[in-house]
């Protein structure tokens, strides 16, 4: 007796699609809303209200002195003209001066981020007698300051800084607004990373240079490019302290020759050159020279600028 086996014929599955959007569908998914229009438009006359005087202040500094004198602002440097930089650097005082700003802005920074880094650190860990007394600290010099005599006498008679360049360092290398930007941030950072290095045998010290730090690069990118901001456009400190010319900064060395130079044009025996100097196309280019640094330094730190910023101002 033979088994006979029947055998079901297959079929082939069927297999169900979404539909397709249409073309007109797929259009309108793809438009832009008005709300990203109108942020895009108001960014944008933003940005041309912030680049084009910056581009007059350029064309300015390339601009012939009477013609500045005559006509005033322009687009295009015309007639072109080199004459203020040159005067610039004719000598070797900017140089020094360059010098001296880098050695300001690059020690104080790091001193400043050295401080501010461990001082948010322990007032952020809300330890018992140890922080809130270290928060009064910080917290104080944004209501109340000595006053600028107990300053002067503290940095020449103490301290015994004159013409020092930690004369200019020492004053502002700590700002409160910046130690609790960075208290904020470092409250946001997740407890059980933290917890799992002290299971495993990390001190205190080991928790914050090994994990602290290396999570809390774009606060400290912010933080550093504040303080550096902040060194590199400091006058005031180092006309106080600060009476060897070869130890004055950029901005005082240029600021000094902006008023001789206005103060022997506006003599009334002034010589033919001093009158044609050129005061005008001199503040164009001393302006370039001052924030031409920051400006090409700023695009490092600018990825981390926007995250620091917002990780450290809010709080959640």
């Amino acid at each position: 007796m033979s088994a006979l086996t029947s055998t079901r014929p297959s079929t082939p599955r069927e297999t169900v699609s979404a539909p397709k959007a249409s073309g007109p569908a797929r259009r309108t998914r793809n438009r832009p809303e008005a709300f990203q229009i109108i942020s895009y438009l108001c960014i944008g006359t933003f940005s041309v209200f912030c680049l084009v005087p910056l581009w007059m202040i350029i064309a300015g500094s390339f601009t012939d002195e009477t013609s500045l004198a005559a006509q005033g602002y322009s687009f295009w440097p015309a007639p072109f003209s080199l004459a203020a930089y040159q005067m610039l650097f004719s000598g070797q005082s900017l140089l020094l001066g360059y010098a001296a700003s880098l050695f300001i802005t690059v020690v104080g920074t790091a001193l400043s981020l050295s401080f501010t880094a461990p001082l948010a650190w322990v007032i952020a860990r809300r330890l018992p007698r140890v922080s809130r007394p270290l928060t009064i600290f910080a917290y104080i010099p944004m209501l109340f300051t000595g006053g600028l005599v107990p300053l002067y006498l503290l940095v020449t008679q103490v301290l015994q800084l004159t013409n020092s360049w930690f004369a200019v360092i020492l004053p502002v290398m700590l700002a409160p607004f910046l130690i609790f930007v960075s208290v904020s941030f470092f409250r946001q950072l997740p407890e059980e990373i933290l917890d799992s290095a002290r299971i495993d045998g990390a001190g205190e010290l080991r928790v914050f240079f090994q994990i602290v730090l290396p999570l809390s690069k774009p606060i400290l990118a912010v933080v550093g490019l504040f303080y550096a901001v902040t060194y590199w456009n400091e006058w005031f400190m180092a006309l106080l302290f600060l009476s060897d010319p070869d130890k004055f900064p950029l901005q005082l060395i240029l600021q000094n020759l902006i008023s001789n130079v206005a103060n022997a044009a506006s003599l009334p025996g002034a010589s033919a050159a001093q009158a044609a100097a050129p005061v005008y196309q001199l503040r164009f280019a001393m302006t370039v020279l001052t924030i031409a640094p920051i400006l090409f330094a700023y695009p490092f730190a600018q990825r981390y600028f926007v995250k620091g910023l917002t990780l450290g101002a809010t709080k959640g």
